[in-house]
């Protein structure tokens, strides 16, 4: 306490920054064992992972050099498809209504490429595993095990999930991009589940730390049993959460800054144990009889009006 006092009374503009950083290290490291180095005293996210980051060894000059030469046939090749597809691409062609463009699909090995899966177990935070491969159907099979039971350490609360999610999109030579969706309004999926709830993830981080971690859900509901179901779900239906929480000022999803997709499966309301989703295909299609542009009505108060 007496630090804080002196921290308090003596602090000028110039020295709160020195001055926090003092109590962090009088109370905040001894208790939860941690040391902060100068970049994580701030406030902003230092990665996109928010925390999760792996020490990664880098590669000699040689190796670099020779894996740049490997990937530059790849690099060339993708870059005169999208040359090829801009020249042949007809916009009248590709957006019809009522038709299903798919986007994702399994129908060769080399699609789990695109694809990566997490588990709580991946940052020693949990029991939790799970796999993504191509099902005796043809299908990607996501399966696996939740599990709720956690590492007593004192500083997680909770947790039991799984999730798969696509890599981030890019054009020739790892230049990032989006996708591009505006031409669509529902989400098309032909899935085969287990009776369990799964949530569907649009990714649409932004440019600032601040939304990096902005993500659009909704509750895909399955059935158990043999047989295929093919959901459709209007864009307009997705609310915005921010690192699981879901937000206080809704908004439509920016379609043309899409960067991940994915599913996640929780082991909440004790639903612990095995779960399975085969997927056939990801798609996307304009209702032209959809004409929502967003299903959540937002309430404004007057400023300094606070309800009981």
């Amino acid at each position: 306490m007496s630090l804080l006092l002196k921290c308090t009374v003596n602090c000028g503009s110039k020295k709160i920054v020195p001055c926090l950083h003092q109590l962090l290290q009088a109370y905040v490291e001894p208790v939860r064992g941690i040391h902060l180095t100068p970049t994580q005293q701030t406030l902003w996210e230092r990665e996109k992972k928010s925390g999760y980051r792996k020490p990664l060894a880098l590669p000699s000059k040689k190796q670099l050099i020779l894996e740049g030469i490997q990937e530059l046939k790849k690099e060339i090749k993708l870059w005169s498809e999208e040359v090829k597809e801009r020249f042949e691409s007809d916009p009248i062609l590709a957006f019809r209504p009522g038709e299903t463009d798919v986007v994702f699909n399994f129908k060769n090995p080399e699609s789990l490429d695109k694809w990566v899966v997490t588990t709580d177990s991946d940052h020693n935070e949990g029991k939790s595993n799970a796999t993504l491969k191509i099902s005796p159907a043809g299908a990607g099979l996501f399966e696996g095990n939740v599990c709720s039971e956690h590492t007593k350490d004192g500083i997680i609360k909770r947790t039991g999930y799984a999730n798969i999610r696509t890599k981030r999109v890019r054009k020739s030579f790892k230049r990032e991009t989006t996708y591009d969706w505006t031409q669509y309004n529902t989400l098309i999926l032909k899935v085969r589940g287990d009776g369990r709830n799964y949530l569907i993830n649009l990714h649409t981080e932004g440019y600032f730390d601040l939304l990096w971690n902005d993500i659009y859900h909704y509750i895909l509901y399955t059935r158990g049993g043999p047989h295929w179901q093919i959901a459709k779900i209007p864009f307009s239906k997705f609310f915005l959460a921010n690192k699981g929480r879901v937000q206080d000022k809704q908004e439509p999803i920016g379609l043309n800054r899409v960067t991940h997709f994915g599913f996640s499966v929780g082991a909440r309301n004790s639903m612990d144990g095995p779960f399975k989703l085969e997927i056939d295909y990801v798609g996307l299609e304009y209702d032209p009889n959809h004409q929502e542009e967003f299903a959540y009505e937002m309430y404004k108060t007057d400023k300094y009006i606070v309800a009981n």
